[in-house]
């Protein structure tokens, strides 16, 4: 006999402070059986200035492919992940305004009436919960640039964190009482607003006619996730921070130096997926306004994607790029290095690395760039899909949703699960 589910609408609507109910039998049992293996993470790094395909995709599909001038860079840990390509979001165009959908795949972002939607890692944020202390970190490398591809169930943008400093300040500095109790006097604050707000549309609710009844009902519920999501921050307040043996980071002022800031914004993340404080990132790779210092690079990195064919800006760009792969590849490093069960803290970290843009030079959003690492599947493949009618990356999205716990069969432009991806 199946359990009878809750809509998620009804139980927001009808329970109480979730934080006062019960620990149910069933919870018990389902956080019994996670606790004998680690915990499943998701992390989405996203670079907006496109990939050179010429140097990215191998020419054979399979296990016996061979390498390309960028997946050498990643040689010692190809058995850890797959190259896809012709892969792309269906009705996903609009030049650098794709970037607005590589996570939600909402179509036609440089529409004038354009509307995002609930962006993958979103999801899995709420599915999650207040498991951690943070139910997503949201990351960005790069300044004079607000973009990112994380977005709320309203198709809201969500505001970046870009300090290595603030962000270890907050995993692991606990504070003092004084600071601590200013803190959840805060928290209670904005709960009363709340009150104050609900009271007052609850007058409203009696007087409209059904449709105007149902939106208010979506209102409600949103203030009821806000109200839960104050109430886990306060209960998270009161809880230890982890201690870790990383001394606190300086940030690096220089916006120049972006490889080492990509790779101490990398180095926290780690951190932060091995306390447990989070179990969902994602990392967008803004792009540089400034000439980057990288050996032989002498002009901006937007400037030189329009480089027209012009060898010697390609020959810029690619040193751009090979750092980016360089610090992706010092990432993978640090996640294998990190032991946790029977394995390691890679095995149960998904790592999707990809563009909203295939040839930036040309502003194609078709054939994307996609590697994607961990997780525990089977990787050392290239998964090659049609160029012309290109597989969904939704598909892909469907099946991260699954390895995350999260049965969901359709996410956006989905049409099953990404064929050709199985568990180790």
């Amino acid at each position: 006999m199946k359990t009878p589910l809750l809509t998620r609408r009804s139980f927001l609507r009808t329970s109480g402070a979730l934080l006062s109910l019960p620990f149910l039998e069933s919870h018990a049992r389902a956080a019994a059986a996670a606790n004998s293996a680690p915990p499943k993470r998701t992390l989405a790094i996203m670079t907006n200035m496109g990939i050179m395909p010429r140097y990215f995709f191998p020419e054979a599909a399979g296990r016996d492919y061979q390498s390309t001038p960028y997946l050498d860079i990643l040689q010692p840990y190809r058995e850890q992940f797959t190259v896809f390509s012709g892969v792309s979001h269906p009705g996903v165009d609009g030049n650098h305004h794709s970037e607005k959908s590589f996570l939600s795949c909402a179509p036609r972002p440089g529409a004038s009436n354009f509307k995002n939607s609930l962006s993958i890692d979103q999801l899995m944020a709420e599915e999650i919960g207040p498991k951690t202390r943070f139910s997503s970190l949201v990351l960005k490398v790069g300044k004079n640039h607000e973009g990112t591809p994380s977005t709320t169930r309203d198709g809201v943008r969500l505001p970046t964190e870009e300090s290595p400093a603030e962000l270890y300040r907050r995993m692991f500095l606990q504070g003092s009482p004084a600071e601590i109790h200013k803190r959840v006097q805060e928290l209670k604050k904005g709960n009363s607003i709340l009150d104050f707000v609900r009271d007052d549309a609850r007058s409203l609710e009696r007087d409209l006619p059904a449709r105007d009844r149902s939106r208010l009902d979506q209102y409600f519920t949103s203030l009821r996730e806000l109200e839960q999501r104050l109430q886990y921050a306060e209960a998270w307040e009161h809880t230890p921070k982890p201690t870790v043996a990383v001394p606190a980071p300086k940030d690096i002022a220089d916006a120049s130096e972006v490889e080492s800031q990509t790779n101490l914004m990398y180095d926290i993340l780690r951190l932060a997926l091995e306390t447990d404080s989070t179990r969902v990132a994602s990392v967008y790779l803004g792009p540089l306004l400034v000439t980057p210092k990288i050996d032989g690079v002498k002009n901006q990195t937007h400037a030189l994607t329009h480089h027209g064919n012009d060898e010697s800006k390609i020959a810029e760009l690619k040193r751009i790029e090979e750092a980016q792969l360089r610090s992706l590849a010092r990432l993978l490093e640090g996640l294998s290095s990190v032991k946790e069960g029977n394995g390691h803290l890679l095995d149960s970290t998904m790592v999707l690395y990809g563009s909203n843009l295939s040839n930036a030079n040309a502003h194609d959003t078709t054939n994307l760039p996609i590697l994607f690492a961990g997780g525990g599947f089977r990787h050392g493949q290239h998964l090659a899909f049609d160029k012309k009618n290109n597989t969904p990356l939704a598909n892909l999205f469907v099946t991260m949703l699954q390895r995350m716990g999260i049965e969901r069969d359709k996410f956006a432009s989905s049409t099953g699960t990404m064929s050709g991806l199985e568990l180790a």
